[in-house]
């Protein structure tokens, strides 16, 4: 499989508040390369937010804006590029949100959520959270950084391709 997973932690609820983002690349079912940034949110961080995932305000004082961003990461969001996520509808609504804030097209992609395929394919888990279906896999994760969410995510479809093959997971894909 080829794909890209991201992996978004913002600052606060609105969406266009991602302040560190992470896209793992995968071809030919391997992982071949990763990026990851902290973004300098043009908004407040709520404490709820930085408990969760660690990251301040002067954690991003000199950290790039979201366009400056996109100009590295977009190649990645093509119309025939599929894009996964532990959680597809959150980091697509936080993707859409930050581009649209800045004036910025938001492209059209493929899409997989690894919770959904987690649910449907993982039964017996008692829930489908990202930590718990990574410890399934016995997959390392440092949880909420988004780096280590993003290769999760990615190493979940690849131990779901192994485990139920290649065209049960591409069901998923939306």
């Amino acid at each position: 499989m080829n794909f890209t997973a991201i992996d978004f932690e913002t600052a606060n609820r609105q969406t266009h508040s991602a302040c560190s983002v992470a896209l793992t690349i995968v071809k030919n079912s391997e992982i071949v390369d990763e990026y990851y940034t902290l973004i300098q949110p043009e908004t407040w961080f709520d404490r709820i937010n930085t408990q969760i995932h660690g990251i301040k305000e002067d954690d991003v004082y000199d950290a790039p804006k979201f366009p400056d961003v996109w100009a590295e990461m977009n190649q990645y969001f093509t119309r025939d590029q599929l894009v996964i996520a532990h959680n597809m509808p959150f980091d697509k609504r936080i993707l859409s949100g930050t581009l649209s804030y800045y004036g910025l097209q938001v492209p059209q992609f493929q899409t997989l959520c690894t919770v959904r395929s987690s649910r449907a394919l993982l039964k017996t888990l008692p829930n489908h959270k990202l930590n718990t279906v990574a410890a399934y896999y016995g997959i390392s994760l440092n949880h909420h950084h988004a780096l280590d969410d993003a290769r999760a995510c990615a190493s979940i479809l690849l131990n779901q391709e192994k485990e139920f093959g290649p065209d049960t997971v591409k069901r998923f894909i939306k």
